[in-house]
């Protein structure tokens, strides 16, 4: 592709209009070498690595011309869905556990030009022999230090092996690597671009600490959560049974929290994801799971219920908000005797009052339709059956997460119900829809 061609795609499909530095600096790169870039998240690395991957691209030729592996389901999703966007003209595939085997396959009748897949599943298809990559030329691995902590280090290590020809590669990391695998196929350079601290969002952040008078800091998080402006937010635990003590409490409380954790099943996470982007849920309760890897927007705050276990996650956590150009805020609640880390740091103190002006609040609802994109059902084709059948104005109608078999669609909680009762008898698009409340 032609650098003109990814620029304007990136301005007219995302709405960018102005690259930033690190972006720049990486458009910047001959299609040819290894290139690891050190960014943290939120900085905007995954358009960073795609315009030299993208530079790299031939026309489109029947083959598999660049791979890209990355840790977790979720951003697998979201790399491929920014690469589609800005790639026209050339096929992606994401594949990822927990998607149907078979329908991977089937998108391999006509090989795709770019694959985004998580190590485990790209191996699984390699020993499979459902797809060959002897002429990839372009390989990213990002979140490299996320996926050797989860230990990918062998899938990785198997797929290059099987990886000949390629000649240019590009490693992203949120912390400094010791050094470079030993199994990355070889090339003719060795660069690394550190935009570790410019881009770290840390400048545009505010970190509150939030003392707690008792050790049980479940008051206290509830005293902060009503306190703070409208908007999205993740509190942070380290152990899944604590977030989900987090999230009863909360509920009982009557805040408008959902869960996330390794422990729930893939839709209910994705799920999770989706309400707190919607609305729906604005307040998020989850493991370190959910610190990276996410495409989450807008978030106000971070909340840190327990001290992070490292410097890492401390990183990271915070990494989820004061995103790009946004700014955020923190909040550290600790209680008396607690040995702070020497990671962790505060601008000022704050004592939650209870209450707020304008409190995060939600007037959202999610529907979940059992139909989706392999049904042939479009997100225009939800818009017009809402307003067509369900009375809804266009305006009503908030985000929709259009999947392979079903859609969630933000409405108004206020006619929710309503439209259950009143769609159930309709069809979409000549097919009949099971239609229910995603709580």
């Amino acid at each position: 592709m032609k650098e003109k061609e990814i620029k304007d795609n990136i301005r007219s499909r995302l709405g960018i209009e102005e690259l930033n530095a690190m972006q720049k600096r990486m458009a910047q790169l001959p299609s040819k070498g290894t290139v690891t870039l050190l960014a943290p998240t939120g900085s905007g690395k995954t358009i960073s690595f795609a315009i030299p991957l993208f530079k790299s691209l031939r026309e489109p030729c029947g083959n598999i011309q660049a791979l890209v592996m990355a840790p977790s389901r979720e951003l697998v999703l979201q790399i491929a869905e920014v690469i589609r966007r800005i790639a026209t003209g050339y096929k992606t595939v994401a594949f990822y556990g927990g998607h149907p085997m078979q329908e991977e396959i089937n998108s391999l009748s006509v090989p795709p030009d770019i694959v985004v897949a998580t190590p485990g599943r790209l191996l699984d298809h390699l020993k499979r022999g459902s797809m060959q990559t002897s002429g990839v030329k372009a390989l990213v691995l990002d979140e490299y230090d996320k996926s050797l902590e989860l230990g990918f280090a062998d899938e990785m290590k198997r797929v290059c092996k099987r990886l000949p020809s390629v000649s240019f590669i590009i490693l992203t990391s949120a912390t400094r690597l010791a050094e470079l695998p030993s199994y990355l196929p070889p090339t003719k350079s060795v660069e690394t671009i550190d935009f570790s601290e410019s881009s770290s969002p840390r400048k545009k952040m505010q970190i509150v600490h939030v003392p707690s008078p008792v050790r049980d800091k479940i008051d206290t998080l509830i005293d902060l959560l009503r306190s703070l402006p409208d908007g999205r937010v993740i509190v942070f635990a380290n152990h899944r049974e604590s977030v989900e003590r987090i999230y009863e409490a909360l509920r009982k409380a009557a805040l408008p929290a959902g869960i996330y954790h390794g422990g729930l099943e893939q839709h209910e996470r994705e799920n999770a994801i989706e309400l707190l982007n919607n609305g729906t849920t604005p307040i998020l309760v989850s493991t370190d799971l959910g610190s990276r890897g996410l495409d989450i927007a807008d978030l106000s705050a971070v909340v840190h219920y327990h001290l992070p276990p490292s410097p890492e996650a401390w990183t990271h956590r915070n990494g989820r908000t004061a995103r790009q150009d946004a700014t955020g805020e923190v909040y550290v609640i600790t209680s008396d005797g607690e040995n702070i880390p020497d990671y962790v740091e505060w601008d000022r103190d704050y004592v939650p009052q209870g209450h707020s002006d304008r409190p995060i609040t939600t007037t959202t609802a999610t529907l979940y339709f059992n139909v989706g994109k392999k049904e042939k059902i479009s997100r225009g084709d939800i818009v017009g059956f809402l307003i067509a059948k369900g009375g809804l104005e266009a305006s009503q109608i908030g985000r929709i997460a259009l999947r392979d078999h079903s859609a969630l669609v933000a409405v108004p909680s206020s006619e929710a119900q309503r439209l259950i009762r009143q769609l159930s008898t309709e069809k979409i698009k000549n097919t009949r829809a099971k239609i229910s409340l995603l709580a």
